[in-house]
């Protein structure tokens, strides 16, 4: 079966390949190892024998040699049956390295071939002086013929290759899965994307994947549905605009088909109520400009270390007319410094649209308390009214955009004062919020990040 019949695609046959020659190049080397490991081992052990049977056969000749008083008539006969066990061909040699005797057995070269001087002559050849009485007499020289180790090494060599063959198959199949565990969630995240570029909105990458693909997927869902979430504010907002500029465009439309046919005559009343839909219909295309720029105020803004409670009164002392018109009754309480890193321009228009609100949505006689405060490293504003408060329903939209909820038939305005105002804070990195109950009054609360204050 094919990489392709398998389910692998060119990636995952690029990383199969990749896994396939990673763990034959592991087998191979390990085997490798192990049989040089395993010679290595066979010939030290074997040449420690050969070492002691060596030495063994010097003191079996040391022996006859102080028992029958010399080389001549010296039994050698113990000597040579170690030798002959091993077995082995000995040969005894004098001090002056004259042949005093040599073994008929073992499976040796004859005698006198390749029987040099000292161990290094040949790997087969070991020697062992002869000593008596503290003092060297003699040499004994064991040649081992073929290395017996050969049969071993062969022996391991058969395990070792049965061995990586069972370990390359496991390698492949392990590669072959893990493989597949990688390269099936990417194939399905791959078929959902085409399917979302398709058209199918719908399209999620489905199934659990390991470790950051898992997260990739759950990442790539989570961008899906913000793009679902964006082209349904889009639309939204479309029709919102739409119907907001219908209703002052058709009213001008009516009044000024009315004039030109000369159904009506023109009148200060008739014509002031002209202007009226000409100015709602410039407050809204006015404030949909304004939340554009600001939506792109991260490019613009002038930053700098600002005192927000200073903001807070200056902003109220210009919106204190309006409140008082109203009938509000307006309390400011910043207290101390609360310095932010911000655009004091964008912060004022941000407070400014917060009480413009409030004396929008509030009735005669209620009242509007502006205060700043330092809490947990943020600078807290906070615009807290006790007017007619907002539905639980309406509370999670107060900030979207053109929302003016139940209340639009009562109150003029396009909706989109909040929508600024969060934009702009989110812009310095802050955060907005609001809660309010029902009959009791709403609080707008907006945290913004403390700096240091300016030096000097």
């Amino acid at each position: 079966m094919t990489p392709v019949g398998l389910g692998l695609g060119p990636l995952g046959r690029r990383l199969l390949l990749a896994f396939v020659l990673v763990a034959v190049s592991s087998v191979l080397v390990l085997t490798g190892a192990a049989v040089i490991g395993v010679d290595r081992g066979v010939q030290v052990a074997e040449q420690a024998d050969r070492e002691q049977i060596a030495a063994a056969a010097a003191a079996a000749a040391a022996d006859a040699y102080r028992r029958d008083g010399g080389w001549d008539r010296a039994d050698l006969s113990r000597a040579i049956a170690i030798a002959d066990a091993a077995p082995a061909r000995l040969s005894v040699l004098d001090l002056d390295g004259n042949m005093v005797q040599t073994s008929g057995s073992g499976g040796g070269r004859p005698n006198g071939q390749g029987m040099g001087q000292g161990a290094g002559m040949s790997q087969n050849v070991v020697t062992a002086p002869i000593l008596s009485d503290g003092g060297q007499v003699g040499t004994v020289r064991v040649n081992f013929g073929a290395m017996a180790g050969t049969r071993v090494v062969d022996v391991a060599w058969s395990w070792i290759a049965m061995a990586a063959v069972v370990a390359l198959i496991v390698a492949l199949g392990a590669s072959w899965l893990v493989t597949r565990l990688l390269v099936r969630p990417i194939r399905r995240m791959t078929d959902a994307a085409r399917s979302f570029t398709a058209g199918d909105r719908e399209s999620r990458a489905a199934g659990p994947g390991p470790g950051e693909l898992g997260e990739l997927a759950v990442a790539f869902n989570g961008m899906a549905d913000a793009v679902v979430r964006s082209d349904r504010d889009r639309r939204n907002l479309t029709a919102d605009v739409a119907h907001e500029l219908r209703t002052p465009l058709a009213a001008l439309q009516a009044g000024l088909e009315e004039l030109r046919d000369g159904l009506v005559q023109p009148t200060p009343e008739g014509l002031a109520g002209l202007h009226d839909q000409s100015l709602r219909l410039g407050r809204v295309v006015a404030d949909l400009a304004e939340l554009s720029a600001v939506e792109t105020a991260g490019l613009s803004m002038r930053l700098s270390t600002v005192d927000l409670a200073q903001i807070a009164r200056d902003e109220s002392a210009l919106r204190e007319p309006q409140l008082r018109a109203a009938d509000l009754n307006l309390t400011v309480d910043p207290g101390g410094p609360a310095f932010v890193r911000a655009d004091a321009d964008r912060l004022h228009q941000a407070v400014g649209n917060l009480l413009a609100n409030s004396a929008r949505y509030c009735r005669p006689g209620d009242g509007v308390a502006l205060t700043v405060t330092l809490e947990h490293g943020q600078a807290v504003l906070r615009v807290a009214d006790s007017g007619p408060g907002i539905p639980p329903d309406e509370l999670p939209h107060v900030f979207d955009r053109l929302w003016r909820g139940r209340a639009a038939e009562q109150v003029a305005g396009s909706g989109i004062g909040l929508a600024l105002v969060r934009e702009i804070v989110s812009s310095h990195g802050g955060t907005i919020e609001a809660t309010s109950v029902p009959g009791e009054g709403t609080i707008i609360s907006i945290r913004l990040p403390v700096t240091a204050a300016p030096a000097g």
